[in-house]
């Protein structure tokens, strides 16, 4: 098994076929959108592949040590993630392949009009091993 990372941007991918941004959405298209994500979630918790999901809030920081004191902490200049980054979800599947198949299924939550939004996710895979540095 494998862990992977679906991220769901806000913008900032190629453009998704049903590309109404979330403020434009009725309440009755963003609960189907939702109640979609959550469905997909509950049958992925059958096959034990789900692991977690989580929207993201549109507050962000940066925080950094300062060394001794208080932390640093800043809304900017960085890029704006929270801004971007919508929300993700882990699975934990046998390849790369169901990993595509399952963000492709994803990716047809509906939206505006209640059509599949087919917005692109972002996979990503954990890493497994740390890397080897030098030789």
């Amino acid at each position: 098994m494998a862990k992977y990372l679906f991220l769901k941007h806000y913008r900032g991918g190629p453009t998704p076929t049903n590309d109404v941004p979330f403020d434009q959405w009725t309440p009755e298209e963003f609960d189907a959108h939702c109640r979609y994500m959550d469905d997909f979630a509950e049958r992925l918790k059958v096959t034990g592949e789900f692991v977690d999901a989580q929207a993201l809030a549109a507050d962000g920081l940066w925080v950094r040590s300062d060394g001794a004191g208080k932390p640093a902490v800043t809304d900017g200049p960085f890029a704006e993630t929270k801004d971007l980054i919508a929300g993700w979800m882990v699975v934990d599947v046998d390849s790369r392949e169901r990993a595509i198949e399952l963000a492709a299924e994803l990716s047809a939550a509906p939206g505006a009009g209640g059509a599949p939004v087919e917005e692109w996710l972002e996979v990503r895979p954990f890493m497994t091993e740390p890397p080897v540095i030098g030789g």
